[in-house]
């Protein structure tokens, strides 16, 4: 068994899951260095957390957001460089129905990306297929067992069933470093309703909150109808959007007298609440509004009345599909 090197978390992260959503939805490789830029402007400032996923990319693209990763990692050469933390989402797709499909995973991202220091189950099969979660599990741990990956993490479980895969890896000793929860203003229900964030701290577990700018809802560009995006993405943003108006003019009162942006009062919002955030970040300017929110922080009043709006909205951001109880 190789030796289990310890895996140490950022507080904040800024991840490449924005990054893989573009690979997904059209990859311009012109975009490579503006990239390799972000990644070093981030590491530089201290933010080495980078989270993808082995699904962003399909086609003759498959793989391209770790590929990416890996390479951006390769060529970094400047300060906190042994401080980066590559992580990655194994999917759970139906042909993978053994452990050793989930190692064969592991190892084929870490080819790509040149190692994987956090491997985290993507989504939970519990819902409609439970036997092929325990394979998978099984796969994961052994990932982490054969020293193949520093620490190992779960997405989108709720509170009761991540007890129950807690207490599956404690069994072998394994500790389950994170969890990945879909969590803003607009998406509180993993902490308010299932209670995740005090079983997180109960077990030892980092909470990282994905999508903390709500499809860029609480940045406040989508003023209008006219500015929606287009296809599937409009119909929920125009019911969306108006439901959310209480927490934007929260987000803009407290952001105007705090001289920052809307955005970075999100994210903000999300480090009080104990998470780690990962914004996506598509260029210089967004990674540098990013970077800045780690060098203050909301005080428990306006924290507070961001509470109070968020709990407002009467039909906040739906759950992903695979979110757990």
């Amino acid at each position: 068994m190789s030796t289990i090197k310890k895996l140490v978390l950022p507080q904040m992260g800024c991840g490449t899951w924005a990054w893989g959503n573009r690979i997904l939805w059209g990859y311009d490789k012109s975009m490579d260095a503006q990239l390799q830029e972000v990644f070093n402007l981030c590491v530089s400032n201290g933010v080495t957390l980078f989270d993808t996923g082995d699904s962003y990319g399909t086609g003759k693209l498959n793989g391209r957001s770790e590929q990416l990763l890996g390479k951006f990692d390769r060529e970094y050469t400047g300060v906190n460089k042994d401080k980066i933390c590559l992580a990655t989402k194994l999917a759970a797709y139906p042909w993978r129905l053994t452990p050793k499909s989930m190692v064969k995973a592991g190892l084929a991202s870490a080819q790509r990306m040149g190692r994987v220091d956090l491997a985290q189950m993507h989504w939970s099969t519990a819902n409609y297929f439970p036997w092929q979660e325990e394979q998978l599990l099984d796969g994961l741990g052994d990932l982490y067992e054969q020293g193949l990956v520093k620490g190992i993490g779960l997405s989108n479980y709720g509170t009761k069933r991540l007890k129950r895969i807690h207490a599956k890896f404690s069994r072998r000793s394994i500790p389950i470093a994170t969890l990945q929860v879909q969590y803003s203003l607009l998406s509180t229900y993993p902490v308010t309703e299932l209670g995740i964030k005090e079983t997180c701290d109960e077990l030892g577990i980092k909470l990282i909150a994905y999508s903390p700018l709500c499809l860029g809802i609480l940045t406040g560009k989508y003023t209008d109808s006219s500015t929606y995006p287009k296809g599937l993405r409009n119909l929920l943003f125009r019911r969306l959007v108006p439901e959310a108006q209480p927490v934007l003019n929260c987000l803009q009162a407290i952001a105007q007298y705090r001289n920052k942006t809307m955005a970075q009062v999100a994210i903000n919002w999300c480090i009080a609440k104990g998470a780690i955030p990962i914004p996506g970040a598509k260029n210089v300017k967004q990674a540098q509004e990013n970077i800045a929110v780690k060098d203050w922080q909301l005080d428990a009043g306006e924290v507070a009345e961001l509470d109070c709006a968020a709990a407002g909205v009467d039909k906040p951001m739906i759950q992903n599909v695979f979110q757990t109880r």
